[in-house]
């Protein structure tokens, strides 16, 4: 789909986006969505579990007490049943993690659902391909930034757990309850330290892929070009469509036109054709108006039929901007296109009744 010159140096079109997005190429980081999970389980277990512990041990005192052990219930009922139970415990865990990466999957991605990532392509199967992405540079960038984040949860675990060294030395003369309760304390602190490393590599890797995406995007200067014409039209068609507008333009006013009493122009880039009738009218109508090659053919139409062509710029700007073909003119019109019709109608010869009802 993508070009693959050097000479990308042109911001991604919108259309382009659109395109990368409907085919699944869309920036996202499956470090921070794991990390997400992960840390969500962690935080929400560190709340949930003082509750959740008794429940377990009295679940399994049940599935090991001499009654059950002596019933003649089968292995398979047995074990269902008490999956059944487990899993009502600990399903808030589940739906926690469920819901934070479905927010944070939502975050990255957005609404976007797309069979084209699963579509086979024979083109991935092939050796040559796979060794040019082995020794690609984003090969390198991930290898690279795999080594850092082994560095760094190395260190974090080294850290957290040399803090806590004595009391991991002393477990051995505990209890079997204590030591339960002193290696999960070690383990939920590692593990939640861990997790906010790891959101925190995991962000990063998201502004990378960002990054990544809109620089696979970019485009060469003849690709913005094409995609303009092939968005616009091919010429010749746009070309075409102009000249059978033009020519619907032309018929419409010769037949609006002539009927005109006067027009307005300004004097070049606008012009419109005004018509009063003070028998059947309540004000002047515009019968037809436009700029530069529309206000030229209004001109030669007037000129050819007669109809007398008055230069009033600032008239003709207002109007022009505020009433539409086929409406009447506003009652502010009303004395400047009197006057226009009176003089309209001294140097036509037509009575001047018309003028003096329309002021």
């Amino acid at each position: 789909m993508f070009s693959d010159h050097e000479d990308k140096t042109e911001a991604p079109t919108p259309r382009r986006r659109q395109q990368a997005r409907a085919q699944g190429q869309i920036p996202r980081s499956a470090d921070l969505t794991a990390t997400a999970a992960l840390l969500s389980g962690l935080l929400f277990l560190g709340w949930w579990g003082p509750k959740l512990w008794p429940r377990l041990i009295a679940l399994l005192a049940t599935a090991l007490s001499a009654e059950r052990l002596s019933d003649d219930e089968a292995p398979v009922i047995f074990a269902a049943a008490m999956s059944v139970e487990a899993g009502k415990l600990v399903w808030p865990i589940f739906a926690v993690v469920c819901s934070v990466v479905l927010v944070v999957v939502w975050a990255q991605v957005g609404w976007n659902f797309t069979l084209k990532p699963l579509t086979p392509n024979p083109g991935k199967l092939n050796p040559i391909n796979g060794l040019k992405r082995l020794v690609s540079g984003a090969s390198a960038v991930s290898l690279l930034t795999n080594f850092a984040k082994l560095v760094v949860v190395g260190i974090t675990a080294y850290v957290t757990i040399a803090a806590r060294i004595d009391e991991i030395l002393l477990a051995c003369v505990l209890g079997f309850e204590n030591l339960v309760g002193a290696g999960a304390a070690v383990i939920y602190q590692l593990g939640v330290r861990l997790g906010v490393v790891l959101l925190i590599l995991g962000l990063a890797d998201y502004v990378y892929q960002r990054l990544r995406h809109e620089k696979q995007l970019r485009m060469t200067k003849q690709e913005v070009k094409d995609e303009m014409k092939a968005m616009d039209g091919d010429p010749v068609v746009k070309q075409r469509r102009r000249r059978i507008q033009m020519e619907l333009m032309r018929q419409r006013l010769r037949r609006t036109v002539p009927q005109a009493d006067m027009v307005i122009t300004n004097p070049t880039h606008l012009a419109i054709a005004l018509k009063y009738d003070a028998d059947t009218m309540p004000a002047p109508r515009v019968l037809a108006k436009g700029a530069d090659e529309v206000a030229l053919l209004i001109r030669e139409i007037a000129s050819r039929c007669g109809i007398p062509v008055i230069e009033r710029k600032s008239l003709a700007r207002v109007m022009y901007a505020q009433v539409e073909v086929g409406q009447y003119i506003p009652e502010k019109f009303y004395q400047a296109v009197a006057e226009i019709l009176a003089y309209v109608y001294r140097i036509t010869g037509r009575t001047g009744r018309a003028a003096r009802r329309a002021g």
